[in-house]
């Protein structure tokens, strides 16, 4: 009987494989856990400010614990006056849930369009696309108060609904249309031939599918509509049109420091937009499996 020949790598001894691996675990391990401490140190920071009493925020040095733990400082900052913070975070609220909306109601059909057609002047349309998500908000500053003069939507939520979610659109059509474009569209074809029509194949069979663009483009928006500040600040006068970030650098102002409530706030700000991707989370890897042909 004859015998196959043996490559001596592979018949080393296990423990002389799985040495550099366990090294290489430890390291990439060791260097993840710094990033992300890294990432955390500022949001710690915070969190520990917020919970510091005033006289330890004018200390010097400060200390990095606070010594006193004011719980108080987060149930204080929603009986205030000035800011309200339940207002701005209400209307922050709304602004970014009408932007995302839109945004999506606008940004689905022109990113299935432009997937599912070659019409002239496509490719010139994604560019220009992409071209205006290279424009910041700040550099048009000038023109979008203009307009919103012209259209009589200064000091309005409407306006600013408008501006978030023409900022955040461009993103969503160009994520969705690379989506769109990886579908098969003999998946659709197969659709139509069983009695399903246009709108009931793209609800049924592409949208499922394209769940994770949906989802991606629904996060990005919310989270830029939420975060949004400058254009706030420039269209919006009125105490209750004041969003949440408008509202968080009004607690230090020349007459009054209130450093503990503006951390406080900002600890608030944080938890929507993590609410948001812990609710999403699911359906994003749902939408990764949902819809697979069976044979």
């Amino acid at each position: 009987m004859s015998r196959t020949a043996v490559d001596p790598r592979k018949a080393a001894p296990p423990g002389r494989r799985t040495a550099p691996m366990k090294l290489r675990t430890v390291l990439l391990t060791a260097t993840g856990w710094l990033v992300a401490l890294a990432f955390l140190a500022p949001y710690a920071q915070m969190l520990l400010t917020a919970l510091k009493p005033t006289p330890e925020l004018m200390r010097s040095p400060p200390a990095y614990l606070p010594s006193h733990w004011q719980w108080s400082n987060f149930t204080d900052i929603w009986s205030l006056n000035d800011p309200r913070v339940v207002d701005a975070l209400l209307f922050s609220l709304y602004i970014a849930g009408a932007a995302t909306l839109l945004t999506l109601a606008v940004g689905l059909p022109a990113a299935y369009y432009t997937a599912r057609h070659r019409f002239r002047g496509r490719g010139a349309f994604l560019l220009l696309v992409l071209v205006t998500q290279m424009f910041a908000p700040t550099a048009l500053l000038v023109g979008i108060y203009r307009e919103m003069v012209s259209l009589d939507l200064t000091d309005t939520a409407e306006g600013l609904i408008l501006v978030n979610a023409a900022f955040n659109l461009p993103f969503c059509v160009w994520i969705l249309n690379a989506y769109f474009a990886s579908i098969p569209k003999e998946l659709e074809e197969a659709a139509w031939l069983d009695g399903t029509g246009r709108f009931g194949a793209l609800t049924r069979i592409v949208l499922p599918l394209a769940m994770p663009g949906v989802v991606t483009a629904l996060v990005y928006t919310f989270i830029g509509a939420w975060n949004e500040y400058v254009v706030a600040l420039t269209i919006t006068s009125s105490g209750n049109r004041m969003t949440l970030t408008k509202a968080i650098p009004g607690f230090v102002t020349s007459y009054h420091e209130q450093w503990q409530y503006l951390f406080a706030t900002s600890v608030v700000a944080i938890v929507p937009v993590v609410v948001l991707f812990v609710f999403v989370e699911r359906h994003l890897v749902a939408g990764l499996t949902s819809g697979g042909v069976r044979g």
